[in-house]
């Protein structure tokens, strides 16, 4: 079993990280799209909200982070649509450039701390309580994010996007701008996955030029973990489970960490969570053609 702290903590990065799966669950499940993006969108956003939070403006950073991510979002959306180039590739083009924006951002320097700066969860500490103030505010964060993608992909907008996503050339045919349909979708993920950056800077005090590697792995792991355990019949129930995902996901890490695990060693178990999630309808038909052939 973990500890109160150790399982408070959990659900706190759990919400914190849900806004990147959710960024995540745009580009992968709603646009059908691969963006790589999210591994540097993440770090810019920690990087310009610690650049602002320092300047004494915690609330204003959340804000300034989300900006950044929309025009991370847009260099890749405009790499794939109007540059014609793949995706995937605009995706990794656009994550290598942003390391050395971040470090710009970053006055060239690998991390910032925010020790002793006032965060929107120091601030909040009066409100809540020390305790389970920053679970709360994340909490919150994650709620009305939720509810924002909710209602966007219900809009007729946000059903463009989801057409796109479903059936390009239909969407096509039916006079729909299909490169700005994407390039909203692209610029919401990679804003959310900003934002999430940002809520996790402010949460741990610090950001590293570094911190972003290896967070698509983890946001897919949220989101397969949702989806199989909550389902996926409708739009509301699927964000749903995205969050919930999320936070499952980092509970069980927590108890992962308890039985000794090195942390070091938690990228390769998420990579393995999320093949074995991924390849589980071949293993699945394999082995019942195994036992037709028998």
């Amino acid at each position: 079993m973990i500890s109160l702290v150790a399982f408070i903590g959990a659900l706190e990065l759990g919400f914190g990280y849900a806004l990147m799966a959710l960024g995540l669950f745009i580009s992968f499940r709603i646009l059908d799209i691969a963006d790589l993006t999210v591994d540097s969108s993440f770090t810019t956003g920690a990087a310009v909200c610690a650049v602002v939070t320092v300047a004494g403006h915690p609330f204003l950073a959340l804000i300034c982070a989300m900006i950044a991510g929309v025009l991370a979002g847009g260099i890749t959306a405009f790499l794939h649509t109007k540059m014609k180039i793949q995706a995937i590739l605009a995706g990794i083009l656009s994550m290598t450039g942003l390391y050395s924006i971040n470090l710009r951002i970053m006055s060239g320097k690998p991390n910032i701390s925010l020790a002793r700066v006032d965060t929107i969860f120091t601030l909040g500490d009066e409100v809540f309580g020390k305790q389970y103030s920053a679970l709360i505010i994340t909490f919150i964060i994650a709620l009305i994010m939720g509810a924002f993608i909710i209602f966007f992909l219900g809009t007729r907008l946000g059903r463009s996007v989801r057409a796109t996503g479903d059936n390009e050339i239909m969407v096509r045919s039916s006079s729909i701008n299909s490169n700005m349909t994407k390039t909203i979708g692209i610029c919401i993920a990679n804003m959310l996955v900003a934002l999430s950056g940002a809520i996790i800077c402010q949460s741990q005090k610090f950001v590293d030029i570094k911190m972003g590697i290896g967070v698509v792995v983890i946001g897919l792991a949220s989101i397969i973990t949702g989806e199989v355990i909550f389902g996926k019949k409708s739009i509301k129930r699927h964000v749903i489970a995205v969050i919930l995902g999320s936070v499952v996901y980092r509970i069980i890490i927590a108890f992962v960490l308890n039985f000794g695990i090195n942390q070091s060693d938690l990228k390769l178990l998420s990579a393995v969570i999320v093949g074995i999630a991924i390849s589980y309808p071949t293993i699945k038909n394999s082995l019942k053609g195994g036992r037709r052939r028998a």
